[in-house]
């Protein structure tokens, strides 16, 4: 993230010149809130999405907190809301910035940049039991706080145990972490920033960035060999790498990943091996109001040589091939979603995560839905409204305007911390479909809100 280059002209040029993605498929993968910079881990056969959050109608880096999403078949993302923000760290003022999360001895370290309160940058780590959280700061204080640079850190821990951090802007630096993971070993590096390890800067000539090297490290490691994936300049951005024989390099530039596109001028990468497939993880800003300021996670599969390099790859549609089915007859919550429109996501202390419906028609879509055995007999979801009357859910099969399987008539609840159980019989079927759920109603906002659906057989 170009944070602290304050280039207006540039980036308004840049923005208006970008070519806009169109939204198709799965990509962008999270439709509800702006996010970017993708973090994946992987942990116990399930695919955890840290993102940062660029709040809705941002016109700068305007990011409070960290969010979570997790899906089992890259298709289907359940959004699990806010795990952790920068007013949770004693010490931070502002900016929640690019994160990573790793597992090591069944605890969970997420590394993220702040800004402290004397607006000096730095990099904090929080630890919890559980991927979800709750996180907090063991320290009270940066674990790095060694310049305005202290941005954008990856975690990497090596099949020998040692783990690395690496992080930076505009040169990238790295230290040795303990087993602790929360303390460092040994001094801090920096990687020399040659043309051999990141490729010549084109364009206009900055002393202070003579290579492609911008920000956003990401390390990787296949078949003995570590890949660095970085944002690259200059302005906009693409995703460069280089490959090296050790953790530390020296590094060999092996040029463009993705080229500039979208409708964003930054980027970041996150690799990750998931049911024997690698997947890159991306963002632009191919939402409706998207920019370089709203921008949206993406994410595509990734192909290899035979000699290690990774075959170059552009923005796509997306995964459209589900890697499982959902299971219809057990509670599945309402957030759990591979596209939608007109929809946000919420929270609260009396269901947790929910969606709105904000406008008539909206909708979500599930895909891969596995109707075994005798097919469904009813369906029932928790909703609510501030509506009174003709507020309705429609259930469809495999189209938007697909066949209507039932109808869920909504009762006034008063509020999203007032919910009611409604049901309604549905229409025998049978196999696996994609089901839609389309949101009716006659209000000019926040037609309802859905919590959780199941169909009994």
């Amino acid at each position: 993230m170009m944070k602290f280059q304050f280039r207006i002209l540039i980036i308004s040029v840049l923005i208006i010149g970008t070519v806009v993605l169109q939204v198709k498929a799965q990509n962008p993968v999270i439709q509800t809130s702006y996010t970017a910079d993708p973090a994946p881990m992987v942990y116990n056969g399930k695919l955890y999405l840290y993102t940062s959050h660029d709040e809705d109608e941002s016109t700068w880096f305007t990011m409070n907190d960290w969010r979570l999403y997790t899906t089992e078949d890259m298709v289907n993302w359940t959004d699990h809301g806010t795990v952790l923000s920068y007013r949770d760290f004693s010490w931070g003022k502002m900016n929640a910035w690019a994160p990573q999360c790793i597992e090591r001895d069944g605890k969970f370290y997420m590394y993220v940049p702040i800004t402290d309160r004397d607006h000096k940058n730095g990099i904090g780590v929080a630890v919890a039991d559980s991927p979800y959280g709750p996180f907090i700061d063991p320290l009270g204080k940066p674990l790095i706080s060694n310049s305005m640079a202290d941005i954008d850190p990856t975690v990497f821990v090596d099949d020998d145990g040692q783990a690395y951090l690496m992080w930076g802007n505009p040169v990238c630096y790295y230290v040795k972490l303990n087993e602790d993971m929360i303390s460092l070993d040994g001094e801090i590096g920096q990687f020399p920033n040659t043309m051999e390890a990141f490729g010549e800067r084109q364009g206009k000539e900055d002393p202070r960035r003579p290579t492609t090297y911008e920000e956003g490290p990401w390390l990787y490691k296949r078949n003995n060999l570590y890949y660095l994936l970085f944002a690259a300049g200059p302005l906009p951005e693409h995703i460069g790498y280089s490959t090296s024989n050790r953790p530390t390099g020296p590094w060999e530039y092996q040029g463009v990943l993705m080229p500039t596109e979208g409708k964003s001028f930054t980027n970041h990468p996150g690799m990750v091996d998931f049911k024997g497939k690698t997947y890159l993880f991306y963002h632009n800003g191919a939402l409706p109001g998207g920019s370089g300021f709203t921008r949206s996670v993406c994410v595509d599969e990734v192909k290899f040589n035979d000699d290690g390099t990774i075959v170059p790859m552009k923005m796509s549609a997306g995964i459209t091939r589900s890697l499982g089915t959902i299971n219809p007859y057990i509670k599945n919550e309402a957030e759990t979603i591979a596209w939608s429109e007109g929809v946000k996501a919420n929270k609260n202390e009396v269901v947790g995560n929910f969606i709105i419906a904000t406008k008539n028609k909206a909708y979500t879509q599930v895909k891969g839905v596995d109707f075994r055995n005798s097919g469904p007999a009813d369906f029932t979801a928790r909703v609510g409204t501030v509506h009174n009357g003709n507020v309705s859910m429609e259930i469809r099969l495999d189209r938007l305007d697909g066949e209507l399987l039932g109808t869920v008539n909504v009762p006034l609840t008063g509020g999203d911390d007032r919910w009611s159980l409604v049901s309604a019989e549905v229409k025998q079927i049978e196999g696996v479909h994609d089901l839609y759920f389309v949101f009716k109603g006659n209000a000019p906002s926040n037609i309802l809100y859905f919590d959780y659906w199941r169909f009994s057989d």
